[in-house]
């Protein structure tokens, strides 16, 4: 991070989002370069249960960006309803409880809420539109992982590390974009727009390694001047 050294390139087929890969490249370069990550700093795309997870298991300081939802307008959003972690179940606004009910195929567990209490209930409108009177409020077999994150973002320690990413990372990702060339693939292919991208990278590489050794040389002469 020191001296924003591109370590990894990847390319993925333009229907395979970026997080996809993104723990077994990290996993890779820890086993080529020996490295020993204590932190990483992601923007909002990589805010997936499996990576949440996936860091906390490597025993890894996560900071990822607040992805933005776009909920329903007039209803309640989901953090107005409380998790009460002992008893695994949710409560409304209005006090009522939501047990837990089934888990999803996609690792959701449901917790719904009881149509008799509800149809009654003040907040009614606020709280859900479907016809049989039912809240349900889901959570994912992971979510504790992606809620340690989120306090991550939030503490003094989170906040310094994702400033360096849009220090350091965006300021690599304009350079390669608006210095080399790389806002647009010039050959079709993964195997093409691999060797682009990592011709790319290394020219950053070698300019930045190259500065730096110019920086040494110039204290090297003051101080032996």
């Amino acid at each position: 991070m020191k001296f924003n050294i591109i370590t990894d390139v990847y390319v993925t087929p333009g229907n395979v989002h970026d997080s996809v890969p993104y723990l077994s490249r990290l996993d890779r370069q820890v086993q080529r370069f020996g490295f020993k990550v204590e932190a990483v700093a992601l923007d909002s795309g990589y805010l997936t249960n499996p990576i949440c997870r996936g860091l906390s298991e490597r025993n890894i300081f996560g900071v990822i960006a607040r992805r933005r939802f776009h909920p329903t307008t007039g209803l309640f959003l989901k953090w107005k309803f409380t998790y009460n972690n002992e008893r695994d179940l949710y409560v409304c606004p209005n006090n009522q409880e939501l047990p837990y009910s089934t888990t999803n195929r996609e690792g959701y567990k449901e917790y719904k809420s009881d149509s008799k209490k509800c149809e009654n209930c003040p907040l009614l409108s606020q709280c859900t539109r479907s016809k049989n009177k039912v809240k349900v409020v889901t959570r994912h077999v992971w979510e504790e992982h992606k809620e340690k994150v989120r306090e991550n973002r939030l503490s003094k320690s989170g906040k310094m590390l994702y400033k360096f990413r849009k220090e350091k990372i965006e300021r690599s990702f304009a350079d390669s974009k608006e210095l080399h060339g790389l806002r647009y693939c010039r050959l079709r292919g993964l195997k093409k727009a691999s060797e682009q991208a990592l011709l790319t990278a290394a020219c950053q590489n070698m300019k930045k390694i190259a500065t730096h050794l110019a920086k040494l040389e110039k204290l090297c002469g003051a101080s032996s001047g």
